[in-house]
């Protein structure tokens, strides 16, 4: 068939990155170390020390030794080979670990695919003169060949080697596909080692985004030659995530965050095969949205004229997001998280001194939510600002303490014969029936659940998050859809939770294996915005959420946070050389800066 789109190179920018030229038998030209700080693994010495040595001096008489996989410092004690599997923290030392071995980043792939075959073949690539090679007509499909370019060859050369495979052909099987939940994210990729065309397969965009992403990071750059090559061809790898919802929240409540801060943020997103972004748009502190039919939420309810998102912001960003198959999902948090909207619009509240929740005792707060969802959602399923067909509406932390305090409130529950937690689910249900008739499934926080259980419609998607809750066993085995977010395992704003932490998770621990492969749609980490704004967001999410990509992409039995240790600093030094500021991935404390200089793999 007739090449209908066809890449021919384009000049990019050189990036200087420290790199370790690999030898065809895979083995390091020079040995690489990294540094864990404040850390040791006792009980596990070779018997020989380097007391009295400077770090150099530890780190020569260690590399001469093949029993050595390190040491500490400055007590100077060697460690075994299987030193980094037994790591724990230590006040008084930092552990230094010999990397001696590139399998120790193998497969160069993040997150790890389903499955996977290679070779042993250093595969040269023509940078300069690679193509990308479609028969689908796809704008979308043209638009990433033009984005992956500068992934797959950051560093300017005019090596055109013999024997280097020239391009990639990308076979998709149905282009227009919308991008909703469920939606087929599967793809195959084989490398061959004859330098022939790479061959790329997937049923939608979405999978093929997902393939050249794992290409971008097979392609490695010879700094030694100048060129660039793709080790251990012929690769033959078939993959497909193992959960169809794989989110990061963003708050820009607590915060207000830019545009292009969420617009950097989504593009980082695609790098860990993360598809989803759950915007939690407003709270409490502000109501930056503009609507066009309550526009007095937000030109009273935000923390400046500034800082509010027109209509076109947010369908910038949704297409944005879009494009790279990152659907996009709102959250209008009620009736709490709500005293924000009291400065627009101070009768839907219960007085000016006790403002949340939301008033349910009069029809014109019921009818601003139906006004403000029409706005958000189109009012017809797959449309609006926000086409994706979930919406969360939160429903968390709610105290009835201003309902029964509220004359008026409290008359009209007496009157309807309700309780406090009687009014809460009259809120909870009729918010949900006006986002059901806009065509949504409605997701909620899950105190919903341990208030209202099986009252609720059966089409709720239930959002744990509590530590050790039992939510989600719970409400599986009633045959309800949940999410995995705890809170002190996948709170990114927890900065004390470690990438290991939240590596070895499991949101199927006691659920049922076909009631997971059903039931349980995924989940994410949760970004919280109390200290979090433009300056701090990426190093807050990144590197740790790639451990939580992984969970969520690879399969079930993908579970040692040893294992993962050398290809996930190697996948937190990617994104730094692409611009994004990944903290040092053995910090004590997330997103802090480097302690000390060194290389991004020791860190």
């Amino acid at each position: 068939m007739v090449r209908l789109v066809q890449w021919v190179v384009a000049a990019v920018v050189a990036v200087s990155v420290a790199a370790t030229a690999v030898q065809g038998d895979g083995a390091l030209h020079d040995p690489a170390w990294r540094r864990v700080n404040q850390s040791d693994c006792p009980y596990d010495d070779t018997g020989d020390s380097c007391t009295g040595a400077t770090v150099e001096g530890c780190k020569v008489k260690c590399a001469a030794d093949p029993a050595c996989g390190g040491f500490n410092y400055p007590h100077g004690i060697m460690k075994k080979t299987d030193c980094s599997a037994h790591i724990s923290t230590s006040p008084t030392v930092d552990l230094y670990l010999l990397v001696k071995d590139i399998s120790v980043n193998w497969p160069p792939i993040w997150p790890m695919p389903k499955s996977y075959t290679n070779g042993t073949t250093n595969l040269k690539v023509d940078g300069s003169k690679f193509g990308f090679f479609t028969t689908t007509p796809s704008a979308d499909l043209t638009a990433a060949f033009s984005r992956f370019r500068p992934l797959f060859f950051p560093h300017r050369t005019s090596a055109s080697p013999a024997g280097a495979t020239r391009g990639v052909d990308v076979t998709v099987h149905n282009s227009s596909v919308p991008l909703q939940l469920y939606a087929d994210e599967s793809y195959t990729l084989s490398v061959p080692a004859d330098g022939g065309n790479i061959s790329l397969t997937a049923n939608t965009v979405y999978g093929a985004y997902h393939g050249l992403q794992t290409l971008s990071q097979l392609i490695s750059f010879d700094f030694t030659q100048q060129e660039y090559v793709i080790p251990g061809a012929p690769w033959k790898i078939s993959d497909a995530p193992r959960f169809p919802h794989r989110e990061v929240l963003i708050d820009s409540s607590r915060h207000f965050e830019p545009v292009e801060t969420i617009k950097d943020v989504i593009t980082s997103l695609t790098y860990a095969k993360i598809n989803t972004v759950h915007w939690h748009l407003v709270d409490s502190q502000s109501f930056p949205f503009i609507s066009p039919t309550y526009p007095d939420l937000a030109g009273k309810g935000s923390y400046s004229l500034q800082e509010r998102y027109t209509v076109d912001d947010v369908a910038d960003v949704v297409e944005f997001a879009r494009q790279r198959g990152v659907r996009v999902v709102v959250e209008i948090d009620t009736p709490g998280h709500a005293a924000s909207w009291c400065a627009g619009h101070p009768e839907i509240c219960p007085s000016a001194q006790c403002q949340e929740p939301l008033n349910p005792a009069t029809n014109t707060t019921f009818n601003l939510i139906a006004g403000l969802f029409k706005d958000l959602t189109g009012g017809a399923r797959g449309s609006g600002l926000f086409p994706d067909n979930l919406m969360h509406l939160g429903g968390d932390e709610v105290n009835t303490k201003c309902w029964s305090e509220s004359p008026t409130i409290s008359k009209w529950m007496q009157d309807h014969g309700l309780t406090p937690d009687g009014a809460y689910a009259y809120f909870v249900n009729r918010t949900q029936a006006i986002a059901r008739g806009y065509g949504r499934d409605v997701i909620g926080w899950e105190e919903i659940w341990d208030h209202f259980g099986t009252s609720l419609d059966k089409s709720t998607i239930i959002h744990q998050w509590l530590p050790k809750s039992s939510i989600a066993i719970n409400a599986t085995k009633a045959g309800y859809r949940v999410l995995w977010s705890t809170d002190g395992a996948w709170y990114l704003d927890g900065l004390s939770v470690t990438w290991q932490e939240m590596y070895e998770q499991e949101p199927c621990t006691g659920i049922d294996d076909h009631l997971c492969d059903t039931l349980v749609l995924g989940g994410g980490g949760c970004m919280w915005g109390e200290t979090v704004d433009t300056s701090d967001i990426q190093q807050t999410i990144w590197p740790r959420m790639a451990a939580i990509a992984e969970r969520l992409w690879s399969p079930r039995s993908v579970i040692s946070a040893a294992q993962a240790d050398a290809r996930f600093r190697s996948f937190r030094c990617l994104l730094n050389r692409r611009g994004i500021a990944a903290a040092p991935a053995n910090n004590p404390t997330a997103r802090e800066a480097p302690p000390h200089p060194g290389g991004c793999l020791e860190q």
